[in-house]
Parts: C-alpha cells; structure tokens; sequence
C-alpha cells in the first residue's frame, strides 16, 4: 500500500531515520553496556530501562523504513492541477460562519501537524476540499454541525 508524502515529510523522514541509526541507537547500544557492567541483570533498572528504549528505537527504524520504502513522494511544485485543490496544494480559506481566513496544506497522515497548518489527506476538512477551485465553497461535516469554507487560492509550493 503506496503512502502518500510530500517531498518536504519525506526528508523530515530519512532526517529522523538518519538520527535513529546514528545518534540514538549508538546511544543505547552504549547505556546497555553500562548497565550490563554493573552486575547483576535481574534487579538492574538501567538496564530493562535501556532495553525497553533500544526496542522502541528498532521498532521505530523498522517502521519509518517501510514508510519510506512505501512511500508516493508527491512534490506540490510539480503538480498541473490547474488550480484543482489536489494532495500537497496548500489552501487559503474563509470560514464563512466566523469570517475567519485559515490555510491549509494537505498532506500524509505522518506529515498532519494542525498547529503548523498541515491537515491529513484523509481528514474530513481535505476530503471536502479535494477537487475544488477557488470560489468554490466546500462543505465540511464537523462534530458541531456542517460548516462551510470558501476556496479563496490553491497554491502549489
């Protein structure tokens, strides 16, 4: 199954999978043998606390490699959407209840980080905004009722 990244959550990737083969794995690797050199294993915190970390650390490296070995890189500048709110385009809105003007780029569910403006493609907000152009009202199903937004520009950066 193809995971969909944006050129920019791909490196965010590799960067942390970078840092998990050099930097923490190495580290724990090192604070085992130090427990390990105390003695006894069986009543030794640091080293179940330093075990329990180096299966995180695996477990994280094995699961952003199949991401990435998985992933559909999709670079928002290369896109000809003709204006189309696609995956990757980030999206100038207008509240029309509130009046209030929000931005959105819509990305991976990795990638989905609300408070930067980056919302999952499988969101209901997304959802509701894929295929539109500007001028168009999208209308989103939320827990309070349906609310809508106005397509005010699609940008592809």
């Amino acid at each position: 199954m193809s995971v969909p990244l944006t050129v920019s959550g791909a490196e965010k990737l590799k960067a942390e999978l970078h840092r998990l083969k050099t930097v923490d794995r190495p580290a724990v690797i090192a604070a085992i043998a130090e427990a390990r050199s105390h003695g006894d294993l069986s009543e030794n915190a640091e080293y179940d606390a330093a075990k329990e970390r180096q299966g995180f650390i695996e477990g994280r490296i094995a699961e952003v490699e199949g991401k990435l070995s998985n992933a559909q890189i999709i670079d928002p500048k290369a896109l000809d959407a003709d204006g189309r709110i696609v995956f990757g385009a980030t999206v100038d809105l207008e509240d029309v209840d509130a009046g209030k003007p929000v931005t959105y780029q819509i990305v991976g569910d990795d990638e989905a980080d609300l408070k930067a403006g980056m919302i999952s493609v499988n969101s209901p907000i997304a959802r509701a905004l894929i295929g539109k152009y500007a001028g168009d009202v999208a209308e989103v199903q939320a827990p309070g009722g349906v609310r809508e937004y106005e397509v005010v520009d699609v940008r592809y950066i």
